[in-house]
């Protein structure tokens, strides 16, 4: 985040211009206010403040503006860059408050956090230390099952793992640029270069366009090139209002306009990113503003001065509210206090941490010295992540024992809401409430076998168990769909080997298996992920049929799998026309269909974390019936379609009345949208009785 450079480094002057360069400017410490405020706003209430994040972007400009001033005047007075100082500078400029609520954000992970949320903070922390968070989060983003994972305490430190790769290289560019006497062209060649790749991958892979670095150097580029123009830039006095007035309001309204679909970075990052240029170019001319009481005032340079330690005190306080409070959806005034104790920690942190790192004698004398406090303080933090990591991997052992003893029981999970086993508290608390590995439902045991021929775009969606044991008249059975069929795949695997079955299954996370026109799963996603969708399910309809299993079965999360051909027709409508055509290419084929119900909803109606905040009331956690199980058009279609089988397993989730997040002293969801893995491989009896009535 671009709120780690040097405070007083300003442009230097042109060489056709005696104008000495200005020194503290405190419009730029404004749009460092602004751009945290934005940042922080939108985390704290992301329904309100929607397009907060174009906070970063702002950062990122006034970054490569700054470093490059300094850069532009180091280069141009020596021809050179003294790198070892450079670097030495920004250790302690960034890593002792970086350091610190690392640190702080293990020892409270460990506190505060249930235990499967261990490893992924303790990985995090390690590669934000070593400034590759952003490549961890870019990687983690391809894989379907990380989408519903939630965020750890340092997911923040992305940002800053971009910026401190620029900061790597840049330097060297300039130098480079400097020698070939083209500083300006190079650029701009390379900005525009960045700008052209960020509008492809945000088209054709968002989920990585939005971390990865080379998406993200044009927006310090424009900041370069702002600063290297240098007073070329000094506007006339009506014009600078006007850029001003421009710049603030394109960030603003970029802030409130854009949401969470709006595709991003891209061009329309162009928005924020120009209208922080603006404002600096406005600020070249000396003089006060129409802006500048406000921006000038204390609160406002306040929040500015403490801004890189107010990012990243504040991440961190907001995940674990919710279990330091005890609540599941902190209220407005407890939202309020965490944005207040973010501000004071952000205080304590800038004059204890900050100034005195950029100040203390010993490192300042010693580049050396200071370059070995930074690998002090990598390996302090990898300790500690380890040893978070360590006692994670116990706490999974043993809840795998756990849950092997209370399997046998036949009140345990979904045999608890069945009538004739008479079960005492069918609705009782959890033994478990916090979802580790031994509840992924996405595990696959050894005899499953990935095949590569199958995968869509980087994404490998077809596996092969053989439990056949070598007989010819092993029947084989397909289970397809989106992650919402693998959630069915644990009692499957069950049957399977019971039955000596070939079970292959080819799921792609997100798409609906029908011939739609499909636009997107929850909000409009890019064409070219739709299409990678639709590819994927004709082709794989056809080598299903080809097969010629005794048994295709299908589901998938179609509420929220959206189909629109621009014809007005109900998503009912749309999914049959898309449906029918493939359930008959598969019974054509001899296969019988069986359409697998899609549980009630979770995420939708409770939050997702209502079980492990109440672990003694689970009834907290109830929902409505008609909300959490609204119609869904794949059930709707296969209730009405002839030789295609229906499994609706509802009531062993809800009653007439409500539908439950836990049963039978199990949790029923492993997070906001599948089932947990315990939950489902108790409804395998069920499960089995019904697919024999289908024969």
């Amino acid at each position: 985040m671009g709120v780690a450079v040097e405070e007083r480094h300003e442009p230097a002057p042109s060489r056709n211009t005696e104008r000495p360069a200005r020194g503290f400017r405190p419009d730029i410490q404004a749009l460092r206010a602004v751009a945290v405020l934005a940042v922080v706003l939108n985390h704290l209430w992301p329904e309100w403040l929607t397009g907060g994040y174009v906070g970063v972007d702002v950062f990122f400009v006034i970054s490569g503006f700054l470093i490059s001033s300094h850069l532009g005047r180091e280069i141009g007075t020596t021809g050179r860059v003294r790198l070892g100082r450079f670097y030495a500078r920004r250790v302690r400029r960034l890593l002792p408050a970086a350091f610190l609520v690392l640190g702080a954000s293990l020892v409270a992970a460990y506190l505060l956090l249930p235990y499967p949320r261990w490893e992924a903070n303790a990985q995090e922390a390690v590669a934000s230390a070593l400034y590759f968070e952003n490549w961890l989060l870019a990687i983690n983003s391809v894989d379907y099952s990380a989408v519903n994972a939630v965020a750890s305490l340092v997911q923040h430190y992305w940002s800053l793992s971009v910026e401190e790769q620029f900061y790597l290289f840049w330097p060297l560019l300039l130098v480079l640029l400097f020698k070939l006497r083209a500083r300006l062209a190079g650029i701009a060649v390379v900005g525009a270069a960045s700008l052209a790749y960020s509008v492809y991958l945000t088209e054709t892979s968002p989920e990585q366009a939005y971390f990865v670095t080379p998406v993200r150097v044009w927006e310090f580029a424009l900041g370069a090139l702002v600063a290297l123009l240098g007073t070329r830039l000094v506007l006339p006095r009506a014009a600078c209002g006007i850029a001003s007035l421009a710049g603030f309001a394109m960030i603003v309204g970029s802030a409130v306009a854009y949401g969470h679909g709006t595709p991003f970075p891209g061009y329309l990052a162009l928005v924020p990113t120009v209208g922080t240029a603006l404002v600096i170019v406005a600020g070249n001319r000396d003089g006060r503003q129409w802006h500048t009481p406000v921006t000038s005032s204390a609160p406002v340079q306040f929040v500015g001065n403490v801004s890189y330690s107010l990012y990243l005190w504040h991440w961190p306080l907001i995940v674990l509210a919710p279990f330091a409070l005890g609540v599941t959806e902190p209220t407005t005034l407890q939202l309020l206090g965490v944005l207040a104790a973010s501000l004071v920690l952000a205080y304590l942190s800038k004059v204890l941490v900050e100034d005195r790192g950029m100040a203390w004698p010993r490192l300042t004398r010693s580049t050396g010295l200071t370059f070995t406090g930074m690998v002090a303080g990598v390996v302090a933090v990898s300790l500690a992540a380890g040893s978070l990591n360590w006692t994670y991997d116990r706490h999974v052992a043993q809840a795998e024992r756990e849950l092997a003893v209370q399997a046998a029981d036949r009140c345990h999970g979904a045999g608890a809401l069945d009538q004739e086993n008479d079960c005492a508290d069918p609705l009782g608390p959890a033994e478990v409430v916090t979802m580790g590995p031994a509840n992924r439902y996405y595990w696959a045991p050894p005899e499953c076998v990935p095949v590569d021929e199958y995968r869509a775009g980087d994404k490998q969606t077809t596996s092969v168990c053989d439990y056949s044991r070598g007989a010819s008249s092993a029947e084989t059975v397909w289970l397809v769909g989106d992650s919402h069929a693998q959630q069915w795949q644990s009692p499957l695997f069950e049957l399977a080997e019971e039955r000596g079955w070939v079970l292959k299954f080819a799921v792609l996370g997100g798409c609906p298996f029908a011939k739609i026109q499909f636009t997107g799963y929850r909000v409009e996603a890019p064409e070219a992920h739709t299409q990678t969708c639709m590819d994927w399910t004709e082709r794989m309809v056809d080598v299903i049929a080809a097969d010629r299993p005794a048994m295709v079965l299908t589901s998938f999360h179609a509420r929220e799998e959206n189909a629109d051909d621009g014809s007005g027709r109900s998503q009912v409508e749309q999914y049959r026309e898309g449906l029918e055509p493939y359930w008959r290419v598969w019974t054509d084929a001899g296969a019988r269909v069986v359409v697998l119900a899609d549980p009630p909803q979770s995420v939708s109606v409770r939050s997702r974390d209502c079980v492990t905040l109440n672990p003694d009331d689970p009834l907290a956690c109830a929902a409505d019936r008609a909300a959490a199980h609204p119609p869904d058009p794949l059930t709707e279609v296969a209730r009405t379609t002839d030789e295609v089988t229906l499994v609706d397993l509802t009531d062993y989730f809800c009653d007439a009345r409500r539908c439950y997040a836990v049963v039978g002293n199990v949790a029923v969801y492993f997070d906001g949208d599948h089932l947990n893995r315990e939950f489902s491989q108790s409804l395998k009896p069920m499960l089995a009785e019904a697919l024999d009535a289908v024969r």
